[in-house]
């Protein structure tokens, strides 16, 4: 098992990010399976409810499927990550002899021997991530429609596994999605038509289709459909801000004819879009598609019309067959929207008061005061830093884990345990509109001076470029933690709470600005929280988003899981929650 070679991260990024680089779309099959009482975390081992391979061909070597595999950790935290333990998955193939031949990907740590493969991996974090995957092809003497499964267990000193068994067949529909040319730059209130269109490449007939849309926070489908169940900010997207669609669609696809809908789908940029993200796919509408989707997460029927697909040109149907899809990998498309909006972020102090030598508890933080929420979702940027100086005369004796100790000029301080006289503390890669950090810290009061006073400031991630793009109003991003002070007070309206004075109630300072692009923007660092918010939402988290756990992966659920994006998406903010904690020292 090679630990530490740049193949080995590769892949561990492919995976992990899966969100926005790629897990199949069911390959959340098995990641809501219930936690079992036991001492040792319990992993939900899971992929993709089915896979249809290419038939053996006439002549040539047979083409290869990938099939790639999830390992799930539903209740772990961040703090229990544990990044060294090993496991190792083993693939039983003896329900696949004679219908699929079994190869182990060049960049995997696995290796099949006979009717078993076994791949050696390590790392037992919380959320979703992607395992090493295996090539299948049809085998020599199969023929269309034959069928076999893989089970899959895994076995670890630091965990237990529950198994996961996928259907192998060979042939199937290849439902191949159309590309829509949306545009990109929007303000809010606009409206764009999304005529989804696609055509079965496969084998065989596809009987009836399971369309799955997936849409940020700013964007909405202006019409819930009664043959469409939906979800919002399900638990699998890390209160991301996810709407999931899941419309099953009747009918007969045929093998080589292109479909689209009978009334093209509205999608509307909403006054809180800023940085949004549209995921369509298509896939077969078997029961095993719907419940990998589903993952788990609470959805409810709409109440319009029915949303029908219908020949692009006439043809007479026939009986259809279901079966897996031969190419996955064409079933989605996704698209990026930025939209020309602000984001006011407000910070606010404490007035706190205490004899000499005593403790006392300060709360100081920011609300996004809207209109847009701000999420990075394919990069998994931090989106801001909130900045707080120790006022004078005062020690710092407990912290959010989210906040890590820098030097008075904001520089990096190896010594994180001991008081420090300047704290940051990094929002996750989503802050929403109404959303925030609230932040306790406590004091003690070494030196009695009346009003020593420490700036609370939400600025950008980068210290040498503060400025924040999206906000308009920079007068109210700094506000005051008053110790002792004369008057009465949050440290938001008394003392010149805030630098600007002007509290965050004058005219935008600057026009409104369009969402940068995700690759573009400075990125912060982030540790665990201690902290709520707001909206209920865990610990240090920014509007209840979950403080950057996994992505997305981009679906529902399992379009999170399954999309190029993220990552984020996800699935996607699992690599970023990790590598935030190694790369403290590079962002102050």
């Amino acid at each position: 098992m090679t630990r530490c070679s740049p193949r080995t991260v590769l892949h561990r990024a492919a995976g992990s990010l899966a969100a926005a680089g790629l897990l199949a779309a069911a390959s959340l099959a098995g990641a809501a399976a219930p936690a079992q009482a036991a001492e040792l975390p319990v992993l939900a081992l899971g992929g993709p409810a089915e896979t249809a391979l290419h038939p053996y061909p006439e002549s040539g070597e047979p083409r290869q499927s990938t099939v790639g595999f999830t390992v799930n950790n539903p209740d772990g935290d961040e703090k229990d990550d544990d990044y060294e333990t090993p496991f190792t998955i083993t693939f039983d193939l003896s329900g696949i002899a004679g219908v699929a031949d079994v190869e182990a990907e060049d960049t995997s740590d696995c290796k099949v021997t006979g009717t078993k493969a076994v791949c050696e991996d390590w790392g037992i974090w919380a959320g979703l991530r992607g395992l090493d995957g295996l090539l299948l092809s049809a085998a020599k003497g199969s023929q269309e429609g034959d069928t076999g499964t893989i089970t899959v267990t895994g076995r670890s000193k630091g965990a237990t596994f529950t198994p996961f068994t996928t259907k192998v067949t060979v042939g199937g529909p290849d439902l191949v999605m159309e590309e829509l040319p949306f545009k990109e730059r929007t303000k809010p209130g606009d409206k764009q038509q999304a005529p989804i269109t696609f055509t079965n490449r496969g084998t065989r007939a596809a009987d009836g289709v399971l369309l799955t849309l997936v849409h940020s926070r700013g964007l909405d489908i202006t019409e819930r459909y009664s043959n469409c169940e939906y979800t919002e900010d399900d638990p699998a997207s890390r209160g991301i801000g996810y709407t999931t669609a899941l419309c099953s669609v009747e009918g007969s696809f045929e093998v080589g004819e292109t479909y689209t809908l009978a009334t093209p789908l509205t999608i509307e940029v909403t006054d809180r879009a800023y940085y949004d993200m549209f995921v369509y796919g298509i896939h077969e509408g078997s029961a095993a598609q719907r419940t990998a989707h589903r993952a788990g997460a609470p959805f409810e029927r709409g109440s319009g019309s029915v949303l029908k697909a219908v020949p692009a040109k006439a043809k007479k149907s026939a009986a259809a067959a279901r079966g897996g899809d031969l190419d996955p990998w064409d079933n989605q498309h996704e698209a990026d929207f930025r939209t020309e909006n602000t984001a006011d972020f407000v910070a606010y102090g404490d007035q706190v008061a205490g004899a000499e030598g005593s403790t006392v508890k300060a709360d100081i933080g920011f609300r996004n005061e809207g209109p847009a929420w701000v999420g990075y979702l394919r990069s998994g940027e931090t989106v801001a830093t909130l900045d707080f100086t120790v006022p004078q005369g005062t020690t710092v004796t407990a912290k959010p884990d989210l906040c890590r100790a820098v030097t008075a000029a904001g520089g990096y301080r190896e010594d994180q345990k001991s008081p420090a006289p300047r704290y940051f503390c990094d929002t996750s890669p989503v802050v929403k509109d109404g959303g925030g950090l609230d932040l306790p810290f406590e004091l003690r009061i070494d030196k009695s001076m009346v009003g020593a006073e420490g700036a609370v400031t939400i600025r950008n991630p980068w210290l040498q470029d503060p400025k924040l793009p999206f906000d308009p109003k920079p007068g109210n991003n700094t506000a005051y933690l008053i110790v002792n002070g004369e008057g009465g007070g949050d440290g938001s309206d008394s003392g010149g709470a805030t630098a600007g004075g002007d509290g965050g109630s004058g005219d935008p300072s600057t026009s409104p600005t369009a969402a940068p692009d995700p690759e573009e923007s400075p990125s912060g660092t982030a540790s665990p929280s201690a902290s709520t918010t707001s909206d209920g939402g865990a610990a240090g988290t920014s509007g209840g988003s979950g403080g950057g756990g996994g992505l997305a992966s981009t679906g529902s659920v399992a379009l999170i899981a399954s999309g190029t994006a993220a990552a984020a998406l996800a699935a996607g903010l699992v690599l970023f929650a990790a590598a935030r904690r190694r790369a403290a020292a590079q962002h102050v």
